[in-house]
């Protein structure tokens, strides 16, 4: 059994950056034959893009921006070329934002974080990521069977049947939620299944703080973090070394200081900013939103690539709840379909190791079964249950914030 996946993660970081910023030139050219990066770069030289330096010169593109865009240019904002039938899948995720899967057989550059985290041919893998519309399930399922895995595409819930095909199959290793493996495990104690089949899992979509990892591997569950976006797949992974995240390869990493496209010095808090090769479907320089900080050395997995610290929180109002992103577009949504509504926060938390989110309303007038009816909406809209609070005009604090992200990190 090799340690890792190929050469590619162990070359020196010097020639991965020499190879990188090779092709880079090549991939920007094929990016500007879609008319809205070759209207954001115009006048940009594509040989002339090889280093870190130039690249940082180029603007940068706000996933957050991507609802408004896309709205304008259905579907995908005039930023791909290529014509929607040529891909494999087409997704959209909340927001909403639309994305299209390549056709390889590893679109999403998932397997290598599955590789680190022990999956190996002939294993069987309970995939509980969501197949419908989003990407996720596929993300995972396309990289297990990358490495010639079998999978259970169970999706999430339904715990019943979740108890029934475990037992059946006697899976080896889960992919999805961590949120979601505990309520499997504890589902499991309470029925007296035995599901100690799972020995590892690849958890991602969630936080998986210290005192959940901690619960999961008294179990007997050998758990790993993804950190993954719908729109490029996987940026980085967990390791055996557990020492932060290392960068996936193929991809081009900054980390620029929040609300600039200014590179911040190595161990500084910023936000991710990602530079994707694929000349099917390049992304340049978009900022996914969330902050994290560069490790110095390498890993000592021997892994050569950068590591980083993992998700330290978001660099916008945007918060993944539960797998689920939910944006301040959306708070905004519901206000607008009550009328008695002043103001909203939507406050997001953790209790019991699951995400929490509340509902903070500022009302003119509360008629009968308003609660009801806004907790409906709220389930409409994000597609998640939260409860709500109603307060008094000027409650909530004059702050600006729409989405006020309250869970630990770390």
């Amino acid at each position: 059994m090799t340690e890792h996946h190929d050469a590619l993660e162990t070359r020196s970081p010097a020639v991965r950056e020499a190879d990188l910023f090779a092709r880079l030139p090549a991939v920007l050219a094929a990016a500007m034959r879609a008319p809205a990066y070759a209207e954001r770069l115009a006048g940009i030289d594509p040989a002339a893009i090889t280093d870190r330096k130039a690249l940082a010169s180029l603007p940068i593109l706000r996933k957050a921006e991507l609802p408004a865009l896309q709205k304008a240019a259905l579907p995908f904002g005039g930023f791909v070329a290529e014509q929607p039938g040529s891909f494999g899948r087409l997704f959209t995720s909340p927001g909403p934002i639309f994305e299209p899967e390549g056709t390889a057989s590893d679109a999403w550059g998932a397997a290598r974080g599955l590789y680190a985290a022990g999956f190996r041919a002939g294993d069987i893998v309970l995939n509980t990521l969501s197949y419908h519309l989003t990407p996720g399930g596929f993300i995972l399922d396309s990289a297990a069977r990358a490495l010639h895995c079998a999978v259970i595409p169970a999706g999430p819930g339904n715990t019943e049947q979740q108890m029934e095909v475990i037992s059946a199959y006697r899976p080896s290793a889960y992919v999805g939620t961590p949120d979601f493996l505990k309520i499997l495990i504890e589902a499991a104690e309470t029925r007296g299944v035995d599901i100690s089949s799972i020995k590892r899992a690849v958890v991602s979509g969630a936080a998986f703080p210290p005192s959940l990892q901690a619960w999961v591997r008294e179990r007997g569950i050998d758990a790993y973090q993804l950190y993954a976006t719908a729109d490029v797949g996987v940026i980085a992974y967990e390791t055996s070394a557990r020492e932060g995240m290392v960068l996936n390869e193929n991809l081009i990493v900054e980390i620029v200081r929040p609300g600039t496209g200014d590179p911040v010095p190595e161990g500084e808090v910023g936000e991710v900013v990602i530079t994707n090769l694929d000349p099917h479907h390049p992304q340049i320089r978009l900022a996914v939103g969330d902050l994290t900080a560069a490790l110095p050395g390498v890993s000592a997995c021997g892994r050569s690539n950068t590591r980083i610290k993992g998700w330290m929180g978001r660099a916008d109002q945007t918060a993944k709840i539960k797998g689920m992103f939910v944006r301040p577009e959306q708070v905004a949504e519901i206000a607008k379909r009550h009328a008695e509504i002043a103001k909203l926060r939507l406050v997001v938390g953790r209790a019991n190791e699951t995400d929490t989110m509340t509902l903070k309303a500022e009302i003119y007038a509360e008629p009968a079964g308003f609660v009801d009816a806004i907790s409906s909406t709220l389930q409409q809209v994000t597609k998640l249950k939260g409860a709500v609070e109603i307060l008094p005009l000027g409650a909530l604090p004059n702050d600006g914030k729409v989405i006020a992200d309250e869970r630990p990190v770390g």
